[in-house]
């Protein structure tokens, strides 16, 4: 079994094998092969080991305040968020032109359809003023003013569709805005930043929702533009009816049946009337209207019965009672003759009540709340026609 042995050779202590060959007896290449594999001394190190080995502290220098938080640290610095910034603000630009564009576009729309509603009332104005004071019937300078009212009431209509156009146009730029919102949130995740960039992007975003709530302002003004046009419209379309009748007719009747808000039902009676030619009359009474009543009587024994202005006093007060109130129109004939007769009869009593509801529909009463009938009187002596209100 092999043996170590161990002995001063030269100041060093040499560990060995076997044997220890004399240093005669070692070539170089031996020497280089056999070196010692620990080796024990009490000698210094050298001296530039010692330097290297056994380095003196490193003293830091002090750090000044403003070397923090002066010039010296927050010198302009170009990161990947600066250029992001950048881009952002380019694409605000361009959304905040767009809502300058829709505001200044809203507010022209609504500057021309305040300039038409004057117009259109001053005509209305004039045909009602004239038609107070007393007119010829189908009077040409009131029909012309008439017709001027009915043109500026449609470029009032068409004025709806410049609005549904700014309403489109305020909903996508209100979609781009949210949409830079969004990337302007996500650029504080970005590496790279420094201090000035998350300041940057935060006055961005404050930008960005200011500019929503402006949309967002244009939105609901156009909207309500668009809603109180169209009710404007559907009402002033219906007194135009019942004025252009009124004007054929030379005599005033007033707002459309059509336009009347609804309003809590009182108690009200129409009793039946000895209506004579053109005549009609009606009383109120306080009861409630739980089965159909008669209204309004119209002889038509002359030629050219005036019987408008009482159907509308009758309906129109009707109206006040029983706002959800429907109609029975009837066109009785009479039972008296021979077979031609009683046919001729009864053709001109369902003309006459056609008639009659054409004048209805003209003064604002929808068809579906009109229902039309036939009957036979004995009591008649030419062709009737009876309204009755029911609830």
């Amino acid at each position: 079994m092999p043996h170590t042995h161990a002995r001063l050779f030269n100041g060093l202590l040499v560990l060995s094998g076997l044997a220890l060959l004399s240093p005669l007896a070692i070539s170089p290449a031996q020497a280089q092969d056999k070196r010692p594999a620990l080796i024990i001394t009490s000698d210094p190190l050298p001296t530039n080991l010692q330097g290297k080995l056994y380095a003196k502290p490193t003293v830091a220098r002090d750090v000044q305040a403003y070397e923090i938080s002066g010039q010296s640290y927050y010198q302009p610095t170009e990161t990947v968020v600066t250029g992001k910034v950048a881009e952002l603000r380019s694409d605000l630009s361009l959304i905040e032109g767009k809502v300058e564009g829709l505001a200044d576009e809203l507010a022209s729309l609504q500057r021309a359809n305040e300039g038409k509603a004057a117009d259109y009332y001053a005509s209305v104005a004039t045909v009602n003023t004239q038609l107070q004071t007393g007119t010829t019937p189908g009077n040409p300078r009131l029909v012309q003013k008439l017709d001027k009212a009915e043109a500026t009431l449609e470029d009032i209509s068409n004025s709806v569709n410049g609005l549904n156009d700014v309403a489109l146009n305020a909903a996508q730029v209100a979609s781009e805005a949210s949409f830079l919102l969004e990337e302007t949130r996500a650029a504080y995740t970005l590496s790279g930043a420094v201090e000035e960039d998350h300041v940057a992007l935060a006055q961005l975003e404050d930008t960005i929702n200011n500019r929503l709530i402006s949309i967002e302002r244009i939105l609901n003004n156009v909207n309500d533009d668009i809603t109180r046009t169209a009710t404007y419209l559907n009402s002033e379309r219906n007194n135009l009816r019942t004025l252009s009748l009124a004007v054929a007719n030379g005599d005033l009747y007033g707002k459309s049946l059509g336009n009347r808000p609804f309003s809590s039902a009182g108690s009200y009676q129409v009793a039946s009337s000895n209506a004579v030619a053109g005549d009609a009359s009606y009383n109120a009474a306080a009861a409630p209207l739980d089965s159909p009543r008669p209204l309004v009587k119209i002889r038509f024994n002359q030629p050219d019965v005036d019987y408008e202005q009482p159907v509308y006093t009758a309906v129109n007060e009707a109206l006040e009672r029983y706002p959800n109130a429907q109609f029975d129109l009837v066109a009785v004939s009479p039972t008296s003759g021979n077979a031609a007769e009683k046919a001729i009869e009864s053709t001109r009593a369902r003309r006459n009540a056609e008639k009659v509801l054409r004048t209805m529909t003209q003064l604002g009463l929808s068809l579906d709340r009109v229902a039309l009938s036939q009957s036979e009187s004995p009591d008649a002596q030419s062709s009737e026609v009876h309204i009755y209100i029911r609830p």
